[in-house]
């Protein structure tokens, strides 16, 4: 599942880039829009700590969240996947009654090819 906010992000920079980025997201379910993921993304940004540039993050996070995901994968290592951010963002979670969501990146989720664990 993706996101609008994914849509309208992958859609920026260069050209040739952006239509990559959009190729590779023809098929992946939209998640629907909810009313409340502004005010958790505000949420998220004060509870967290995040500067206000990073609201687009805390979007991600809210528009997740809301839409009932698992996983949210994610290549943002400075204010989303981070051992400082985490813990904060999930005793938020846990105080707006939210549920918690596996924040990691693609390669955390799909693990070490090599683990024979």
């Amino acid at each position: 599942m993706t996101s609008q906010f994914v849509i309208d992000e992958a859609s920026r920079g260069d050209p040739d880039a952006a239509k990559r980025r959009l190729h590779a997201l023809e098929n992946v379910g939209l998640l629907l829009p909810d009313p409340e993921i502004e005010a958790i993304a505000d949420k998220i940004v004060v509870g967290c700590m995040m500067p206000p540039k990073a609201k687009l993050d805390a979007l991600h996070v809210a528009s997740a969240v809301l839409a009932g995901v698992e996983y949210l994968l994610t290549q943002n290592c400075r204010h989303i996947a981070n051992a400082t951010e985490l813990p904060r963002l999930y005793r938020l979670l846990d105080d707006l009654q939210l549920p918690r969501i596996l924040v990691c990146t693609p390669a955390q989720f799909l693990g070490d090819p090599d683990d024979d664990i």
